[in-house]
């Protein structure tokens, strides 16, 4: 069945609940002939989804649904995503996928430390290892000793997170002089983007694979998406859902191999369908078959996040170009913060870096990211070396910038 006809089912199934009712009561099903007619529907944005919070966006009755799950919240009002025992099923068949195109087995120990609970991650990944048939270790956020013990006593091989969080296992696992003691083989990263030299940091000091799982709550969570084991690109589950890549500003479809806006229409989903859901995430399509083998089409490493533009002096600047650059100078570890404050009527720009580097050898480093920091990005920051480990580390998501000017 080609793709309009799917996309097609999905829009009826969506209008059976009240919110896409209401967002398309001036759209007949049967009037959209052509992908031409689906791009000319409307967007869906995460306000949207905020403002028919609890359960507008249910579109089943209550007695089929079995678990919500919600985004964190800690932006606005949470977004509260209903799942059918359908769509339970589905998501865990998309991540034992992700598992398996990872070379996963059910062999294979998988130690879980996402978190439980509205949040979709720890029992995603448990979900998918569970199907999978391999042993599950949920262990839960948190409690560093305890993961470092049970990864050695279980003989762990599988290490599931954030960057940040699987960042710290290592840095600690390091300082103890414990790599002889473990197991691991693999490590699938999901929930953030990170950058090559935190990759090949953590890649390093565990002496592991490193998987890149794609997701977000608002469709099912992580696991619609994992890169396999020849290159960054993501392969994504397109029998499970569908995606176009539009311009954020224009909302044009851009050509293949041009950065753009990730948008997803789910193809399956019960609960809470989303048509056209602006997810915000910057990629780009990847032409052609993967050597692996595998028929699913491509879509690059997240870069960044088209809502993450910070205007500092005139400048556009991301997270993703900040990355690019520290990952071109020698000496600087993949930790950064900044701060963006204004004082005596101007914009003032601090870049804080980890490095190895002490006394003059550090001075000298930050006079280097202050010159490539305004030759590449047009900025110029203060920069201030910090030696590693005194960055924070987070159990989820680490905040790289910090606006203190509003």
């Amino acid at each position: 069945m080609d793709n309009l006809s799917n996309i097609k089912k999905a829009i009826s199934r969506a209008m059976e609940g009240e919110f896409y009712k209401s967002r398309f009561k001036d759209i007949n099903v049967e009037d959209i002939k052509t992908m031409e007619d689906f791009q000319k529907l409307p967007f869906t944005d995460k306000d949207d989804l905020r403002n028919a919070y609890p359960l507008g966006l249910q579109a089943v009755p209550d007695e089929k649904i079995v678990r919500i799950h919600s985004s964190s919240g800690t932006t606005g009002v949470p977004v509260i995503i209903p799942y059918t025992s359908k769509d339970v099923h589905d998501w865990a068949v998309m991540f034992k996928r992700c598992y398996e195109t990872a070379g996963i087995t059910n062999l294979d120990r998988i130690q879980i430390t996402p978190g439980y609970g509205l949040w979709t991650a720890g029992i995603g990944f448990q979900a998918g290892s569970e199907l999978l048939g391999a042993m599950a270790i949920p262990m839960g956020p948190g409690n560093t000793d305890k993961q470092i013990s049970m990864m050695i006593d279980m003989k762990t091989t599988v290490i599931t997170g954030t960057s940040s969080y699987v960042l710290l296992l290592a840095e600690e696992i390091q300082k103890r002089g414990l790599r002889d003691q473990l197991y691991l083989k693999k490590g699938v990263i999901g929930s953030e983007r990170w950058g090559e030299k935190m990759r090949a940091r953590i890649a390093g000091e565990l002496g592991v694979e490193l998987y890149d799982i794609y997701g977000l709550t608002e469709v099912y969570g992580p696991g619609i998406g994992i890169n396999c084991e020849l290159q960054s690109a993501m392969h994504m589950w397109t029998d499970y859902f569908y995606y176009e890549i539009i311009d954020p500003n224009t909302g044009e479809l851009v050509p293949e191999g041009v950065t753009g806006e990730l948008v997803i229409t789910t193809l399956e989903k019960e609960g809470a369908p989303l048509i056209r859901y602006r997810t915000h995430d910057l990629t780009r399509a990847i032409a052609g078959k993967c050597e692996c083998g595998l028929e699913y089409p491509r879509i690059d490493a997240i870069l960044g996040r088209s809502d993450d533009m910070i205007k500092v002096k005139g400048v556009i600047l991301y997270p993703s170009s900040v990355d690019s650059l520290l990952a071109t100078i020698d000496g600087v570890s993949s930790e950064y913060q900044i701060m963006i404050d204004h004082l005596d009527g101007r914009d003032i720009l601090t870049v804080f870096f980890e490095t190895a580097l002490d006394g003059d050898s550090a001075r000298t480093l930050e006079g280097t990211v202050e010159e490539d920091f305004k030759d590449k990005i047009g900025l110029t920051p203060v920069a201030k070396a910090v030696p590693i480990g005194d960055l924070p580390r987070s159990e989820k998501k680490t905040t790289r910038i910090f606006d203190n000017r509003y």
